[in-house]
């Protein structure tokens, strides 16, 4: 299959490499080429995403990329955590566009949840004894997405993350707003285009999904 378009935000201490059309697909390393690697090794993880959203995703073993975009990274990057968006965000989304990475999103929002609920309470802590335990994950995930909102142009207050009607309510607002911003100029100061919001929440939510995942065994 023909290589897959994917841009790297390359920072002093980490590169993150995101696959450009299909957001939550985003790995890191130290370096270029072992944050690629990285993607790839997770293509089988991820395809449980769209094959989830009914989106076809067929690829081979060993998938290969197309870098079409080196972004300087900053402090977040280093951090650990992807933290700008590639220069093609910025282009209008289409309707359908729009729907499929809403898709995906909604996609990455169950996947998340489920690896939550299957969870023990308390999970295996890493070499140096270091990570969360499940809900103070699930805690940090509302908390971070609340952050996010206002990228998006809304004002919303942060749900408990008990109050699953309110949760769901915050979730679809998102999903709303990222579908009512197609054909619409993708700027702004302030906010991040709506292709970034979808690519970035989805990263955040299978990174820690499969975090739990991996700390449950």
């Amino acid at each position: 299959m023909p290589a897959i378009p994917v841009y790297l935000e390359i920072g002093e201490k980490r590169v993150f490499a995101s696959a450009l059309e299909w957001p939550g697909w985003t790995r890191s390393a130290r370096d270029e080429q072992r944050a690629l690697e990285g993607l790839a090794a997770y293509a089988p993880r991820y395809a449980a995403v769209p094959q989830a959203a009914r989106i076809e995703f067929a690829i081979d073993a060993k998938p290969s990329f197309k870098v079409v975009e080196r972004v300087k990274g900053n402090a977040t990057t280093d951090f650990g955590a992807p933290g700008l968006p590639a220069s093609s965000d910025t282009k209008s989304l289409t309707p359908a566009e729009a729907e499929r990475i809403c898709a995906l999103l909604a996609v990455s929002w169950k996947v998340f949840d489920s690896a939550v609920a299957k969870a023990p309470a308390e999970l295996r802590k890493g070499p140096r004894g270091g990570g969360r335990d499940r809900d103070k994950i699930a805690d940090h995930i509302i908390g971070a997405e609340s952050a996010y909102t206002p990228k998006l142009g809304l004002k919303l207050k942060t749900p408990r993350r008990d109050d699953q009607v309110a949760v769901q309510a915050t979730r679809k607002t998102i999903l709303a707003a990222i579908r009512a911003s197609a054909g619409a100029p993708q700027t702004g100061e302030k906010r991040w285009p709506p292709r970034y919001v979808a690519r970035r929440m989805a990263w955040h939510l299978l990174d820690h999904a499969w975090e739990i995942e991996d700390r449950s065994a």
